[in-house]
């Protein structure tokens, strides 16, 4: 008989969420308030790997842009969250069509519900509370001090622990990046599914390690309720 999932770990943006471009967006304004405006010839490598690099947490990508200048990776960090919430309180991010309806039928069922994301804390909560979903997680995590993003396994780890789940062989990871899948798999997650609604297509999530690639997070359906 398969494995029972007991936890479904999902990614929030371009997996529970449609922002449109409200990240690069955003990032694009984090780079011109330290200096790299957008007429700067290195800002097209830059956003290549904010989208080669989605799902990390957002302070290491900045670091990584930035040459390693943390007064500099922490102000653009500091405007990418500020333009990013900017934008969710304009109303450009909404929830994927389905998606609540999907995860209140999964919470239904028994199953706990947890949220991760590379965003910060506030703009993780100003996302909950803009879409009506405060309740909608048991759990919801960032990256923290001693809590590392994606790639990592640490926010998938931290769910299952809140959760108290007995066996990460229960836990399945959803997300729309390679690093989403990645984390799921370093945590020892059973499904580790890539969804085509977000940043990565359907070769890069193949490419990555995942148990299957789907449309979309509603596709899981059969797999988790039967």
């Amino acid at each position: 008989m398969p494995t029972p999932i007991r936890l479904l770990v999902t990614d929030m943006a371009g997996t529970t969420v449609a922002d449109d471009g409200t990240v690069v967006g955003a990032f694009t304004d984090a780079m011109n308030a330290v200096g790299i405006g957008e007429d700067d010839p290195e800002l097209p490598d830059h956003l290549q790997y904010v989208h080669d690099t989605m799902g990390q947490s957002k302070i290491v990508v900045f670091r990584a842009i930035l040459g390693g200048d943390e007064d500099r990776a922490q102000a653009a960090n500091e405007a990418f969250e500020a333009a990013y919430q900017l934008r969710v309180e304009d109303g450009e991010v909404a929830a994927i069509p389905g998606v609540e309806d999907f995860l209140n039928e999964v919470k239904a069922a028994g199953i706990k519900v947890a949220m991760t994301t590379g965003f910060a804390d506030p703009t993780r909560t100003a996302i909950l509370d803009h879409l009506g979903w405060t309740d909608l997680p048991d759990v919801s995590f960032s990256p923290a001090p001693g809590r590392r993003g994606r790639p990592h396994p640490d926010l998938v780890l931290a769910s299952v622990m809140a959760c108290q789940i007995a066996d990460v062989a229960h836990v399945a990871v959803v997300g729309d990046t390679a690093n989403d899948l990645r984390s799921g798999a370093r945590a020892g997650a059973s499904v580790v599914a890539g969804v085509l609604t977000g940043a990565h297509d359907k070769d890069a999530l193949t490419a990555a390690p995942s148990t299957h690639v789907l449309g979309d997070i509603t596709e899981l359906r059969p797999l988790l309720l039967g």
